[in-house]
């Protein structure tokens, strides 16, 4: 533990506790966490209350002056702003210096990644090995169902219905969705779950097993996702490949949807977004679509003059 933790030792120790029991998953418990000693060390061990706005506005600036993304900034101002908001419930504070600060705005007009149908295809077909089942049936419910990695790392066998064929999703904000599950995806996900490997604990509830027989870890799906891609991209020049991760899969399930006609509110409740405005990223357009669209227009012009 370094001099900057031992000083904040109580507050960061608060801090887990209110993430643990508000739900927060392991996962943004550990990227809050790192966010939240890197602000601490920063302060030179300055007490939180008298923490002012300035002190975290700088700290976002040298940020995004070290180069991170937008989002990336984004997300440490939420890690700050949390830390604060939870010392106030548990009483050890009582202002929050990271509250109305205002976010980087993210490039609204950067068209998501995304596969096509025929794309999806190749890649799941780019899916082997000993664990393929697994992996097919974890690919097949980000792209064909657009679960978050984190959502499939927490799914548990008791989450899926065969009979009404529905899966119980616990998306972010720690909230229940329901997602149907397509009739060409059953089988593969039924497979799955007979073929699931032994785990290490016999009371173990996880729908995905690692090889280790333990919960498949988000870093673990990551990690197949990126092998994955890796294959599927196999001959194309290092130059034209195009930054694919596993998260690209649930951008192709939402363009999917959108282009087939599904309407905007429908495909924010099967993604889970709190806002509509969160699910209009995916109404890309491609020119192809914008000259068809065009070419429908009958257009009756005057005559010409010679």
């Amino acid at each position: 533990m370094n001099d900057s933790e031992s000083d904040y030792e109580e507050e960061l120790e608060a801090f887990l506790i209110w993430m643990k029991d508000a739900g927060y998953t392991a996962y943004t418990q550990k990227s809050y966490l790192a966010d939240v000693r890197e602000f601490l060390e920063g302060l030179n061990s300055k007490p939180l209350e008298s923490v002012k706005k300035l002190h975290v506005v700088s700290y976002l600036t040298s940020v995004r002056e070290r180069g991170v993304s937008d989002a990336t900034r984004n997300r440490k101002h939420a890690s700050i702003n949390c830390l604060f908001k939870a010392l106030i419930e548990l009483e050890l504070l009582s202002v929050n210096p990271a509250a109305g600060i205002k976010k980087s705005k993210t490039e609204k007009n950067r068209e998501p990644v995304y596969l096509d149908e025929g794309d999806l295809q190749r890649f799941l077909s780019a899916i082997d090995g000993k664990y393929r089942s697994r992996n097919l049936a974890v690919f097949l419910l980000m792209s064909y169902m657009g679960l978050r990695v984190g959502e499939v790392h927490t799914l548990n066998l008791s989450d899926y219905n065969a009979e009404r064929r529905l899966l119980r999703v616990f998306g972010k904000g720690r909230k229940w969705r329901n997602v149907p599950v397509p009739e060409d995806v059953a089988p593969y996900l039924e497979q799955a779950m007979k073929e699931r490997l032994t785990p290490w604990r016999s009371k173990e509830e996880s729908m995905f097993i690692s090889q280790k027989g333990r919960r498949l870890s988000i870093r673990g799906i990551q990690g197949i996702a990126a092998d994955t891609f890796g294959r599927f991209q196999n001959g194309v020049p290092e130059a034209h490949r195009r930054p694919y991760s596993s998260h690209k899969l649930r951008h192709s399930f939402a363009t999917m949807l959108l282009r087939k006609g599904a309407d905007l509110r429908t495909v924010q409740e099967l993604l889970g977004h709190s806002s509509i405005q969160t699910t209009t990223v995916y109404t890309h357009i491609t020119s192809r679509e914008k000259e068809e669209a065009m070419a429908r227009l009958q257009i009756s012009m005057p005559m010409m003059e010679a």
